[in-house]
């Protein structure tokens, strides 16, 4: 049975993230949030988690999207490959074509408790199954005999995200 798919895949970025791109990620979204919480936060009593303003002001949804742009330049750089999903053969290259920012937590008195996750979104697939505990895709998603195969581990933060049955 083949099917549409499209993959996710999430990183987690805080102060304990070793990778140099994730330090810069996670610097300049912190530095963006000082600056964007400001116009939701209350100027008399503040609220100094993201927790707690979201509590407090439902529009402040919209740090996530406002965060999320101090992002875009670093997303860029990868040229629409997230290099650490490596695929059976050992090449690491998932494809993506778009990717959503979200504020896990942050505090403005505490960087360190700053916290955000990244998904990225590959392009539609073909999928054609499972095999030993791996995804096994094809880039191609038209009716064709033959298809060139990825095939990905089934692991931590990687999901289906999209699936559409193909008759």
């Amino acid at each position: 049975m083949k099917a549409i798919i499209r993959l996710a895949y999430r990183i987690i970025i805080d102060n304990s993230s070793t990778f140099l791109w994730d330090k810069y990620v996670w610097e300049d979204t912190y530095k963006e949030y000082l600056m964007q919480n400001q116009q939701f936060n209350s100027k008399e009593k503040p609220k100094n988690t993201f927790r707690e303003l979201l509590s407090e002001n439902e529009k402040a949804v919209q740090l996530h999207y406002l965060v999320g742009i101090a992002a875009n330049g670093y997303i860029e750089q990868l040229k629409g490959n997230f290099h650490r999903v490596t695929d059976v053969l050992g090449n690491n290259h998932f494809p993506f074509v778009n990717y959503k920012l979200d504020i896990i937590n942050t505090d403005i008195t505490d960087i360190s408790k700053h916290k955000v996750g990244i998904t990225f979104y590959s392009p539609l697939l073909t999928y054609l199954g499972v095999v030993e505990n791996h995804y096994l895709v094809s880039k191609t998603t038209d009716d064709v005999d033959g298809l060139e195969t990825i095939m990905f581990p089934v692991q931590p933060r990687l999901s289906i995200c999209y699936y559409e049955k193909k008759t």
